[in-house]
């Protein structure tokens, strides 16, 4: 099977740089002042995807579907309750000391809330220049000099690099977030709604520079929203979330034009749209989402889902089934080839 996906931007995708497999992130519940485990909160629940190196992967889903806890397992800053993380071909799980510092050198993240991600005692130059000491690259001078690079990579005037957060808006903190992770010249970047505090007229500014960014520098982006519309402007792939489970992935074009799966179909319903089209029907879905703390049984959307087939939806967890490039979490395709 090709490693390169339908829809892929032509010279940069090669061979997988990211492999999921069965990852679970639970939260355990304590009560009393024994604290004596009562439950988990199943963040993300059994999920298994792949990232080619050089592609961006967007993973969208409504709050609270574990989209962001995805993101820190794989770095590591979450313990992952069962799963492997493999990148370019290591358990990044098994890493310890030494071998774990290499392996985060390559991977990096650009948070959401550019005004709580940068430390307010540090000024510029000490935010963007701390993992250049911390990893024994650059001291002194020679620091100095990639900071001023780095700086102007991202837009910003070296000359405030002895100014502090609180002194700039908050597309040039982002814009500092993004220099930051650039810092040890990553090949993989976990970007974490990372316009989603910002004004309307920022956010084309940042979403610019980092696909500026990710083609010069050949970088591999996971980029983690809810904007659905960001999500097309920017993926090559699209991954669809709905309560710590991924239910659905395919190339962007096609799984815009045709989704599968009715909370996808549902999803990209609700996008506001200017003109009116063939396709201006929003699906309103009934109820609340489930609780994370007590999911459904069968498949998880079955409690809200408008296309149920029977009673298979209520009981069987539906495995994965490939229709064209996109491969579909739902009974609706039970026909189709499934996968192993």
């Amino acid at each position: 099977m090709s490693t390169q996906p339908a829809g892929a931007r032509p010279g940069r995708q090669g061979r997988i740089l990211l492999r999921i497999e069965g990852l679970k992130k639970y939260f355990p519940i304590t009560h009393g002042l024994l604290r004596r485990h009562v439950g988990d909160v199943r963040a993300v629940d059994g999920i298994t995807f792949d990232v080619l190196r050089g592609e961006t992967l967007g993973l969208v889903g409504e709050s609270g579907s574990g989209k962001t806890t995805i993101g820190r397992t794989i770095l590591r800053l979450y313990p992952p309750t069962a799963g492997r993380v493999l990148f370019d071909g290591i358990d990044v799980q098994t890493l310890r000391g030494k071998a774990l510092r290499r392996a985060r050198r390559r991977m990096q993240m650009i948070f959401q809330d550019p005004y709580a991600s940068l430390n307010p005692r540090m000024n510029v130059g000490a935010i963007v220049g701390a993992p250049l000491a911390i990893h024994g690259e650059a001291r002194g001078r020679e620091k100095e000099e990639r900071v001023a690079e780095l700086l102007r990579l991202v837009g910003l005037n070296p000359g405030l690099a002895n100014r502090y957060p609180h002194e700039f808006s908050g597309g040039q903190r982002q814009r500092i977030g993004v220099a930051r992770a650039l810092a040890l010249s990553p090949d993989f970047i976990v970007c974490d709604e990372p316009i989603a505090a910002l004004d309307v007229s920022i956010q084309a500014q940042v979403i610019n520079l980092l696909e500026e960014l990710g083609e010069e520098y050949q970088l591999t982006y996971l980029f983690i929203a809810h904007d659905l519309s960001v999500v097309y402007y920017v993926s090559d792939r699209v991954a669809v979330m709905y309560l710590g489970h991924i239910v659905e992935t395919g190339p962007t074009e096609e799984l815009y034009a045709q989704p599968l799966r009715p909370y996808t179909e549902a999803l990209l319903a609700a996008i506001p749209r200017v003109k009116k089209s063939a396709r201006t029907e929003r699906i309103v879905l009934q109820g609340d989402v489930p609780s994370p703390l007590d999911p459904p049984p069968g498949c998880v959307f079955h409690t809200r889902c408008h296309r149920r087939v029977g009673p298979i939806c209520d009981c069987e967890q539906p495995p994965f089934f490939r229709v064209g490039e996109q491969r579909v979490a739902c009974w609706l395709y039970r026909n189709e080839p499934a996968e192993a």
